[in-house]
């Protein structure tokens, strides 16, 4: 994933952006960077590695080496960004949050054209940003060459573009499967993917892009550059995981849309007699939390935190490099209460179950801190496949994902042609997945929300929010 922040200003806007890019640090955490543009200067720029140190420590000096009127910055999982472009559209800085999956047609095909060359980073790959700004230079203007990127690529893509205008230039993506915030204030104008993170800095709510919508912004006004339109498929994930409690997309906050998340699920396993006589309801720290209050207020059941993650030392997933060590410090971090678990039975909320690791490790943590039965629910239905467009699941490959890899124990790949039926919990294929699973992760039960209540925590319709880690369904 990726977070962004930009600011155009009547004066030095690189404090603004500086904090204004660190409240994205809970979206990425491999690398960051910051240009900015000042008159006087031109552009300029700072891209450093934050995989074991948080943005804020990278970049604390940023504000007596670079200066500017107009600056971008961003946080990702993905290549270094932003890149400093000369071309027929003049100087600028560019950044994008998203995932090319067909990079490699797109490089053969410039190669072959003669449209000159990329730069090659190791294993031959290249950076995506490059390649985006290589379509995009391809046309007259920002807004076409924008535009003729977005509709060629197969993904996703937001982009920021840093003018010599002073200007930035902000797209959301084709399918609106990110949101893009505007926002202003008598300093000046500016853009973010999370709208908290300039409301903190004194900015107001100005508007939010429809999908495929291009404006350019600058220190007083935008200007729209290519209109947006309605149909739209925004990741839900962005509510279940991704988002930050305090966010709000769509008109709907991340926070409370949680709360109704679990409740809807209590509600489904008190109608189907699932319900555990569990001694407390708990979430898998942090972002299945909340998922669990909804589920506790839901069910009647206490709500309780039998262990609580320890961040100081090692926040968010900054880890190791070598396995065992991440591993072990995965268990570290999990400091228990004993009263809460010893000879106790828990039911556990967690965001959502991708491949199953780290829910394995909970588990056995959980057991071996004396807890009697352990069940769990997923916030999420199903993943059965692997997102093609942010790389949500982390997997490379979608056998890796535990749905898939039980269906490959019990049926082999003609289970594959079943995935619906896998999916729905009242099929026997259903109960059977589910049945698999609890014998391997050593669960009392297992149950999953489903796509229809996932929706109506969100409160948007299922025609508007992705749905293809679960159903397969682009459209």
């Amino acid at each position: 994933m990726g977070g962004f922040f930009g600011v155009v200003g009547k004066t030095d806007v690189l404090s603004d952006v500086f904090f204004g890019t660190d409240y994205h640090s809970h979206l990425g955490t491999k690398s960051a960077g910051m240009a900015a543009f000042e008159s006087s200067i031109g552009l300029q720029r700072k891209i450093h590695n934050i995989g074991n140190s948080p943005f804020r420590t990278k970049f604390e000096g940023i504000l007596e080496q670079m200066k500017g009127s107009a600056a971008i910055g961003c946080i990702n999982d993905s290549d270094p960004q932003p890149l400093l472009m000369r071309s027929n559209l003049g100087r600028y800085a560019i950044c994008m949050v998203g995932v090319i999956n067909n990079a490699e047609e797109l490089i053969k095909e410039y190669i072959n054209e003669g449209a000159g060359q990329l730069t090659a980073m190791t294993r031959g790959g290249v950076n995506s940003t490059e390649l985006l700004a290589a379509l995009i230079n391809r046309k007259k203007t920002f807004a076409q060459g924008i535009r003729y990127a977005q509709e060629r690529i197969d993904g996703t893509a937001v982009i920021l573009v840093l003018t010599e205008k002073n200007t930035i230039i902000a797209a959301r993506d084709l399918a609106g499967r990110l949101p893009v915030h505007v926002g202003k204030s008598k300093k000046g104008m500016c853009v973010s993917f999370e709208h908290f993170a300039y409301e903190k800095l004194g900015y107001k709510n100005a508007y939010e892009l429809k999908p495929g919508e291009i404006v350019e912004i600058g220190a007083e006004n935008m200007t729209v550059l290519k209109k947006g339109k309605e149909k739209m498929r925004i990741c839900s994930f962005l509510w279940s995981y991704y988002g930050f409690p305090t966010s709000t997309y769509e008109g709907v906050n991340v926070e409370l849309m949680r709360y109704r998340n679990g409740e809807i699920m209590a509600k489904n396993d008190i109608k189907s007699g699932k319900l555990p006589q569990a001694d407390c309801v708990a979430g898998v720290p942090d972002s299945g939390t909340p998922h669990a209050i909804g589920y506790a207020n839901g069910s009647k059941l206490p709500f309780a935190r039998p262990f609580i993650k320890y961040t100081p030392t090692w926040p968010r997933s900054f880890m190791p490099a070598n396995q065992k060590e991440r591993n072990r410090i995965a268990k570290m971090k999990q400091i228990p209460v004993d009263e809460l678990i010893k000879d106790k039975e828990l039911l556990f909320v967690d965001d959502s179950i991708v491949r199953g690791t780290q829910l394995r490790e909970t588990v056995e943590f959980l057991y071996e801190s004396g807890a009697k039965k352990v069940h769990m629910r997923s916030a999420c239905p199903p993943i059965m496949y692997g997102c093609k467009f942010l790389n949500f699941s982390r997997a490379t490959s979608d056998n890796e994902l535990i749905t898939r890899a039980t269906i490959l124990k019990l049926e082999g790949e003609n289970g594959f042609k079943h995935l619906d039926e896998y999916s729905d919990p009242t099929t026997e294929r259903g109960k059977k997945l589910r049945e698999t699973i609890c014998e391997e992760l050593h669960l009392a039960s297992l149950e999953y929300q489903t796509v229809e209540g996932l929706s109506e925590a969100i409160g948007l319709d299922t025609s508007k929010i992705c749905t293809y880690c679960w159903t397969g369904k682009e459209d």
